[in-house]
């Protein structure tokens, strides 16, 4: 069978091959309405695939950005990719899209991967341990955007939440609520997973702030799986805070778990606000009250960073864009009374 190439489709729909061409790689600024609906049908009768390999040699871009995340798992995650998946989409981009699980060596051996297949870039979700190859990245003009995390001494393009500015909002909805003895869960706190160390330094400074108690033992800095373990000894030697601030999705599901496990009425006995507002939260009983992060506007300028770069445009200079949180009000902190 006859293999159908560009030529073929040109002449059907009586136009040039680099016509064609324009309207493969949706350059329509020069082509009539008309002119793309007879190129759309000749591709179509013919049965035209393009020949990818072949373009991406000729054009020096395979069309095609990596994407590394440390946990799939996190809402944050999936609903950056959604954005990120939709502004490539727009642009004719693919997406490949590899989980490192917080691994600094799956991270590198991702990114050698990737850079193997010759993405045009990559938008990383940083370990925050592999700074050298970050580096390299950035001597090489390789485009790269960090999201969620920044590296510090990486100057890269990054996208995140005003970390401490969320943590802030909790403790002050809190305090003017009557509450005075306030607790945060967090995984373990590193300096190079810089959210986790904004927002923990974010809630000690804003309970400094409004004069409220800094108790050592209501912050609880475990791993995922022990976060139940600690809040149950608490509970049972009767120290449990009044209220607790969960830092994001995976920490507020623990809390959850601890509830029901040990029958607490919220928000009678514990108040709770958390980072990332759950899907389940406005039909959860009783409603939570959750920080949002704007995660479309972040994966959608995670994107349009990657791009200015891949497009040259200009002298490019890296930015840090921090996004500001959106405070949702429900039912699971009340109104104190004296």
């Amino acid at each position: 069978m006859k293999k159908v190439t560009m030529a073929d489709v040109a002449k059907l729909a009586d136009v040039s091959k680099s016509t064609v061409s324009q309207y493969l790689n949706k350059r329509y600024e020069y082509m009539s309405e008309e002119t793309r609906k007879r190129i759309a049908m000749a591709i179509k009768e013919l049965g035209y695939q393009p020949n990818f390999i072949a373009r991406s040699l000729k054009q020096k871009t395979t069309m095609t950005i990596g994407v590394i995340v440390f946990n799939i798992m996190h809402m944050l995650t999936t609903q950056v990719l959604h954005a990120i998946e939709e502004e490539c989409q727009e642009r004719g981009f693919h997406v490949i899209v590899s989980n490192s699980d917080d691994d600094p060596e799956k991270e590198k051996k991702y990114i050698e991967m990737l850079r193997a297949k010759q993405v045009d870039g990559l938008i990383i979700f940083p370990t925050g341990k592999n700074a050298d190859i970050y580096q390299k990245l950035i001597e090489e003009r390789f485009p790269l955007v960090f999201v969620d995390r920044m590296v510090p001494e990486v100057k890269a393009d990054a996208v995140l939440l005003d970390n401490q500015k969320a943590a802030e909002l909790a403790v002050e909805y809190f305090a003017e609520r009557g509450y005075e003895h306030i607790g945060i869960v967090t995984p373990p706190l590193v300096s190079h997973i810089v959210p986790r160390m904004e927002r923990i330094e974010g809630f000690r400074q804003a309970l400094v702030k409004k004069g409220l108690p800094v108790v050592d033992d209501y912050f609880i800095t475990t791993e995922i799986p022990r976060i139940q373990k600690e809040l149950t000894r608490l509970y049972e030697s009767g120290r449990l805070p009044e209220a607790l601030f969960a830092i994001n999705d995976l920490t507020l599901m623990e809390v959850l778990y601890f509830i029901k496990g040990n029958h607490i009425n919220t928000p009678d006995e514990l108040a709770i606000i958390s980072i990332d507002d759950v899907p389940f939260a406005h039909v959860y009983t009783p409603t939570l009250t959750t920080i949002s992060q704007p995660t479309f506007a972040m994966g959608k300028k995670a994107a349009e960073r990657l791009f200015l770069q891949i497009e040259k445009k200009s002298e490019h200079q890296p930015q840090v864009f921090r996004f500001s949180p959106t405070f949702i009000e429900r039912g699971s902190v009340k109104e104190k009374t004296s």
